[in-house]
């Protein structure tokens, strides 16, 4: 969605809205803890994001490619820069091209700094010597596919009148050649900005102006970057944070208050100002502060349109349904559906038709470096400490688990008891949603949907099992006609009582004037593609030991040994239900096989 559409809502609404810049990091590390960082940040509510371009460099290709993720995995509307600086015009019609295929309909076109080692700016050969070259490129190649946003600079209020009419005259000539809005550099004196809006509109230039926020962080942070961006400091700012600048916790505590000031006086000035877009410098701490102090956080109503978040890249933002396997790994479940061509009607479609995407393609990890999985997982020696780790997870006393890229789910806690009863009876759950017979679309726990609906879920349970203890359950399963199953284990033996090919539906919404939505299913093929990847993220986590370690044994043989099994109580009505054949199983199986599971695997 372009932003300029966003604004305009925003306007409709009368609502404050607030966006995010990121820079790409420098390593591989960096890069992850950062997407890690924007993932969290997207609780805080922005409306967009944008990501900066460092041209030339190895940065500018990571631009494009957090692009990508933020637009098409963490599901965020994204603007990317696009600079001139060593960019001759192949380059950026690579990465126009690239951000379109990405879904990206929004880009912030400059100059750009002098390139690394030079003090003065020049263009590279077959390049772009003005922002408006850029801008004229974008438009005359792209029509109005993209918003084209450009660098507006409140302290150019300072300059003496001639070069400051100049300056404005520069500018009008780039909104002229097609700009939609304006993103302002970073600024102190708030007077000084409200001055430069005041004369941007004498001059004739009614695009949306957002204003460049950035928390003071730190007392050096603040003054290296108001140094770099010459911006001037009103002594208001100086004289209060001056006195505490060896004291990094006040500076941060004064400088959240002071830029709130400036953001409340912006906002409340008669300028047409409703936004703030905040330059986080990668950093969480103050932006999220600073929000609080606004009170900003958290908003009011924070619509889920799906049970699981939508992507924004061009081919999937229609798509409406998918597989529950994938509930914890959904990153996995993009990356290996990402060359699908079609979703029919927004649906899942024949899952034979698109193949799954090679599980060798994605590369299957666990997210966490060994250091942290030791710390976490420790060094299990027999069964009983691995359905400890599990049962743990389940009560929420540990962050993580091999099959989980995030915490257990909000609604996973209705449940909790019971899964962690069910792991140590030998259970090992990895994927889990309690039933729920008509929850308003607004419920804080299982809401989702538009306004006024009601949705509903099918009880279901995923697990890894050894088979004699799965033999005891299916006797219990078999009995009950509204359960239904699916088993297989690591060399693809399947067991199932459904004669159905077709999809299970396991949750579905209804809303005023809409059919019935049905979001995510239950099916055999894709079941079978999820395998793969479950049972390979076991094997990895036995890697994190040693070759002939006693846990790497018991975490290989659990895995080369035990079922992959999936469970829908299709009775929503009931939510207890499916949980009986297993504490019965659990139950037999625990009389029977007590002196055999003292020192290791189940027999």
């Amino acid at each position: 969605m372009k932003i300029s559409q966003k604004i305009q809502q925003s306007v409709q609404d009368d609502k404050v809205w607030w966006s995010f810049e990121y820079f790409p990091p420098r390593t591989a590390q960096g890069l992850q803890n950062l997407l890690d960082r924007i993932e969290r940040m997207r609780a805080l509510g922005p409306e967009f994001i944008d990501i900066t371009w460092n041209a030339g460099g190895r940065t500018s290709d990571l631009t494009s490619e957090m692009v990508k993720t933020c637009q098409g995995l963490i599901g965020l509307e994204t603007c990317m820069h696009l600079t001139c600086t060593n960019m001759p015009q192949e380059k950026v019609d690579i990465a126009l091209r690239e951000a379109k295929q990405h879904g990206c309909r929004n880009v912030l076109a400059l100059r750009g700094d002098p390139p690394a080692g030079k003090d003065e700016w020049e263009a590279v050969e077959g390049g772009f010597i003005h922002g408006i070259d850029l801008v004229q490129h974008i438009r005359r190649e792209y029509g109005d596919y993209f918003d084209i946003a450009v660098a507006g600079f409140p302290q150019y209020q300072l300059l003496p009148k001639e070069e400051r009419d100049l300056e404005m005259k520069y500018l009008k000539e780039k909104i002229d050649a097609g700009v939609n809005f304006i993103f302002t550099q970073m600024f102190y004196d708030v007077q000084v900005f409200i001055d430069w809006v005041r004369d941007v509109r004498a001059a004739g230039i009614t695009v949306p102006i957002v204003p460049g926020i950035a928390p003071i962080q730190t007392w050096n942070g603040f003054q290296r970057a108001t140094s770099l961006a010459k911006i001037a400091i009103p002594q208001s700012f100086l004289g209060e944070l001056e006195p505490y600048k060896n004291n990094d916790e006040k500076v941060r505590e004064i400088g959240t208050r002071l830029v709130a000031d400036m953001c409340r006086r912006i906002l409340k000035e008669d300028i047409g100002i409703r936004g703030l877009h905040f330059y986080t410098m990668n950093l969480e701490k103050g932006t999220k502060m600073l929000l609080e102090e606004l009170n900003l956080v958290p908003r009011v109503e924070t619509i889920k349109p799906l049970p699981w978040r939508q992507s924004l890249t061009p081919n999937r933002r229609q798509e409406t349904i998918r597989p529950i396997f994938w509930a914890n790994r959904a990153k996995s479940y993009i990356s290996r559906t990402e060359n699908w061509d079609e979703y029919p009607n927004g649906r899942f479609g024949d899952s034979r038709s698109p193949a799954y995407g090679e599980l060798d393609g994605y590369g299957v990890w666990i997210k966490q470096t060994k250091e942290d999985a030791l710390r976490l997982w420790g060094e299990p020696s027999i069964f009983s400490d691995i359905t400890q780790l599990f049962s743990r997870f389940c009560v929420q006393e540990l962050s993580a688990l091999p099959w989980s890229d995030q915490a257990l789910a909000v609604e996973t806690s209705i449940i909790s008891k019971q899964l962690a009863q069910m792991n140590e009876l030998g259970f090992l759950t990895i994927n889990s949603q309690p039933a729920v017979n008509g929850a308003r679309s607004d419920d804080k726990v299982f809401g989702w949907g538009p306004s006024n609906g009601y949705v509903y879920q099918k009880a279901y349970l995923e697990f890894f099992v050894n088979p004699a203890l799965l033999s005891l359950l299916l006797t219990h399963i078999e009995r009950d006609s509204n359960m239904t199953y699916y088993a297989i284990n690591k060399r693809g033996d399947l067991r199932t009582n459904t004669h159905s090919d077709g999809p299970n539906a396991v949750t579905w919404g209804v809303f005023p004037g809409k059919e019935i939505i049905q979001p995510t299913i239950v099916e055999a093929v894709s079941f079978m593609a999820w395998k793969d990847e479950a049972f390979e993220l076991g094997q990895q986590w036995a890697k994190l030991y040693d070759t002939n370690s006693p846990s790497r044994r018991l975490i290989s043989q659990l895995m080369d040994t035990c079922f992959l099994v999936n469970v829908v109580h299709n009775d929503f009505h009931d939510p207890d239900a499916i949980f009986q054949p297993f504490l019965k199983a659990g139950a037999e199986y625990q009389q029977q096989e007590k002196p055999s599971t003292a020192n290791g695997l189940p027999n």
